[in-house]
């Protein structure tokens, strides 16, 4: 049973964390826009705040808003990112003040609440689970926006001593993929009080046999489809995605450009030469299908990735985040990797990996506690990506959770591993 202290401090943990993040940008820099992919940083910093007020303050307790104007200024649902400049937010201070008043009236109400009173939202401690977890992966969209921002270097991106030494961990030798076997295999999750959901119910599936690789494609395997001309070539591409890799002008993962005969790549406001031994990142479902293609391979569906993944420790997924360390995955294939029970490295806090599914609601999913999670989502537009990335934080990193996003795109940190029929 979570306890109230425990509550606490993990909703202390990601305040911390959102905070140091935002902290190097200078105020006015967090009110620009850098893309209409990505809404202003202080959008995305009040935001945050008001949806803890919705279910910490005005759920649980009944209390007033702040400012009742916040319900359309900060509602994801009725503004896209593009149109998010033009309303009426608050700056950069107005958003550390309105986070902090929210706080404040949260923990009040925490401190005299009864948990595990037979509401289904503080069954568990769910609804601080679901906080906490909002603005953990509100902090992975900072960083998403942090990278676009080319003008503009995070201190925190250049690494210490730590970085070093597990860059350099012995590399070890490993098969190209591993064999999981057919047959009967349980997925999703029934006793995770935290799991959302779209996790749930657990439920039995029948697999066939297959393989899937052992690490996840790295820069150096991706960099020889790029130079073997695999953008060039719309026999390795689906339909749309060959329409789309001509619409958007794709010719390399996002980030990437040639200087002379080597790659570099641009990251977090610094040029530097592209690791071969890290995952890809920063490509979109539509490259990942045209790799697999190419290779070969297929990408793996869903239920075949969680299978593969289930077994791999959290503890240690987290070997690079951003407490003064380098904002990028591990490199693949050391002695820190994290193995799954199927002998799969590193499916966890990596990268995220795309995979060949749809974004479906699992057999006798229930909405909760809101529609606009989850279900409003469903569908064949979505791709689903699973395991977290360098940038996800530990509370959203397990084998059950589940991303999803449009095939296009590619500002998220998204990798992927192939797979095979065995």
């Amino acid at each position: 049973m979570v306890t109230k202290p425990e509550i606490v401090a993990s909703l202390e943990e990601s305040r911390r964390r959102t905070l140091g993040l935002l902290a190097p940008v200078p105020d006015e820099g967090q009110r620009a826009q850098v893309s209409e992919l990505m809404s202003p940083l202080c959008w995305d910093l009040a935001h945050i705040g008001h949806y803890e007020e919705l279910w910490l303050v005005r759920e649980l307790a009944g209390e007033p808003p702040i400012d009742v104007t916040f319900d359309d200024v900060y509602d994801a649902f009725k503004h896209p990112r593009r149109d998010r400049p033009a309303l009426d937010i608050l700056d950069a201070r107005g958003g550390r003040e309105f986070d902090a008043a929210v706080r404040a009236r949260a923990l009040a109400i925490l401190d005299r609440l009864e948990l595990d009173n037979g509401d289904p939202l503080l069954d568990g401690g769910f609804v601080y689970g679901m906080v906490v977890q909002h603005e953990h992966q509100h902090d992975e969209t900072l960083l998403a926006t942090l990278q676009l921002m080319d003008d503009f270097a995070h201190p925190a991106a250049d690494g210490d001593d730590t970085t070093a030494s597990a860059a350099a961990a012995p590399r070890i030798s490993l098969p190209h993929d591993v064999l999981v076997e057919g047959g009967d295999h349980v997925l999703g999750t029934d006793t995770d009080p935290w799991a959302y959901d779209n996790e749930r119910p657990a439920r039995v599936v029948v697999l066939e046999p297959y393989r899937i690789d052992t690490t996840a494609v790295t820069n150096a395997a991706f960099s020889e489809f790029v130079d073997c001309g695999g953008y060039d070539d719309a026999a390795y591409w689906s339909d749309e995605g060959w329409a789309w890799r001509k619409e958007a002008g794709l010719v390399a993962p996002q980030y990437w450009r040639r200087d002379d005969d080597t790659w570099v790549r641009r990251r977090f406001g610094r040029t530097e030469p592209v690791p071969p031994d890290e995952p890809v990142q920063h490509v979109c479902w539509y490259e990942a299908d045209a790799y697999a293609r190419w290779s070969g391979a297929r990408l793996p569906t869903e239920a075949e990735w969680e299978v593969a993944a289930q077994g791999t420790p959290v503890a240690g997924a987290d070997l690079w985040r951003e407490r003064d360390r380098r904002f990028a995955p591990a490199p693949v294939g050391t002695s820190v990797d994290v193995v799954s029970d199927h002998g799969a490295r590193g499916m966890l806090g990596g990268v995220w990996e795309w995979t060949a599914s749809d974004f479906l609601a699992h057999p006798g999913f229930r909405a909760f506690p809101y529609r606009e999670y989850s279900e409003v989502f469903f569908g064949p537009e979505y791709k689903v990506l699973r395991g977290g990335s360098w940038a996800t934080h530990p509370t959203a990193v397990r084998t059950t959770f589940r991303n999803w996003d449009f095939p296009i795109r590619r500002q998220i940190f998204a990798g992927f591993r192939c797979a095979r029929d065995a």
